[in-house]
């Protein structure tokens, strides 16, 4: 009776044998092409960020300083930069997490990585605190803009 039953159960494994193999060595649909993966290019924006119907006074002076000074690692208004910068509009800098002050503390100290890798943040030489908090209502009109309050 031994004898018997050894040749049944060979037949499952070789089934499952040619099964495996099958997946494995078998090519796939020559029509169908494999699956993209995006690939963020440095320097491209990080997210996409609509622009306030208007802003107020102090915004648009905060718009001159930003682009002027910021806008180089941070992008355009503000969506940051692959491989550069983060987006400053984003939930990360909502006022209830990075309030108002913060953004003073970074130009200067410097900020040390912490949400992204990007690495540190330098201090930023030559920004007085009026032309700070002007940005800083540049940044937070944007924000609002894009839903984030």
């Amino acid at each position: 009776m031994k004898l018997g039953m050894r040749p049944l159960f060979y037949i499952p494994l070789g089934i499952a044998v040619l099964l495996i193999g099958g997946f494995i060595f078998i090519p796939g649909d020559p029509q169908q092409s494999p699956p993209t993966q995006a690939v963020a290019t440095e320097g491209t924006p990080m997210v996409e960020v609509d622009a306030p119907e208007a802003l107020s006074q102090e915004a648009q002076i905060g718009k001159n300083g930003f682009d002027a000074v910021c806008a180089s690692c941070h992008g355009a208004r503000a969506a940051g930069q692959n491989g550069v910068a983060p987006p400053l509009v984003h939930k990360i800098y909502e006022p209830s997490h990075h309030g108002d002050a913060s953004f003073w503390l970074a130009t200067q100290n410097g900020v040390r990585s912490h949400h992204w890798n990007f690495g540190d943040m330098p201090p930023v030489e030559g920004l007085t605190r009026a032309d700070v908090q002007a940005i800083t209502t540049y940044v937070r009109e944007l924000q609002r803009a894009n839903g984030i309050r």
